[in-house]
């Protein structure tokens, strides 16, 4: 029998901020294993960023071990936190998880008021804010995107942000290989609010790099060349 590593077993037992993030970030970039021929099931959590896997790992109260897997051409090096539990397992399952969940997992039922704590865990992994110089314009375009291999799943993102903070539905474009919801300029700022607003003065979970990023937008837009969307008299509120 292998070594019981202590853990917070009842984590996803109920709905709260930091049980919301880190399910967000695991239909990112984890996933469940099923190991039969051993009695285990796991939850594993892949990232290249440890300082996000040590947050996961606080939070859970977890004992397991973050196991280094090394960078292989292209690909960066890695953290993975691996923790065999069988009541989480069967409660992300619960949720909505699922071994190869990649190509056709679906948006679980949220409750209203941590939506933006999934969104944002979802956004840390599979998320990216970027800049786009538009020719003959002063002003980068500001974009948000969500990616994933379902295009149900970012269908319903896309409804659950309308309703949440947009009003308005995004489109999925399929970039071969995946799928993405991209949002731009007045768009792409209010899902960052929405994700981001509060986090630092309500001690929530976030991916630092990414919430340094969005302050830095806020506080000085033309240091990204994005003033004009903070202006409400420019084009991009129009």
């Amino acid at each position: 029998m292998g070594v019981k590593y202590k853990v917070n077993e009842n984590f996803f037992k109920t709905w709260a901020r930091n049980s919301s993030y880190v399910l967000g970030l695991l239909f990112a970039d984890g996933s469940l294993e099923n190991a039969a021929y051993i009695r285990g099931k796991y939850v594993r959590l892949t990232s290249t960023d440890r300082s996000l896997i040590e947050q996961v790992k606080n939070t859970l109260n977890s004992q397991h071990k973050v196991v280094t897997i090394p960078s292989s051409g292209n690909r960066k090096e890695q953290y993975l936190l691996r923790i065999g539990s069988h009541k989480i397992y069967n409660d992300l399952e619960n949720l909505g998880l699922h071994p190869r969940k990649s190509l056709d997992m679906e948006f679980p039922h949220i409750p209203y008021r941590f939506l933006s704590d999934f969104v944002r865990g979802y956004f840390d992994g599979d998320g990216c804010m970027a800049l786009e110089s538009v020719k003959n314009r002063p002003h980068n375009r500001l974009k948000v995107i969500f990616t994933s291999g379902s295009k149900e799943f970012l269908g319903s993102l896309s409804k659950n942000l309308k309703q949440r903070c947009l009003g308005k539905t995004g489109k999925v474009y399929d970039s071969h290989r995946s799928y993405q919801l991209i949002y731009n300029s007045v768009d792409a700022v209010k899902i960052l609010e929405f994700m981001y607003s509060k986090a630092w003065e309500r001690k929530l979970l976030y991916l630092d790099r990414k919430y340094l990023k969005y302050e830095k937008l806020f506080l000085a837009p033309d240091a990204f060349r994005c003033e004009n969307i903070f202006d409400k008299q420019s084009r991009a509120w129009n």
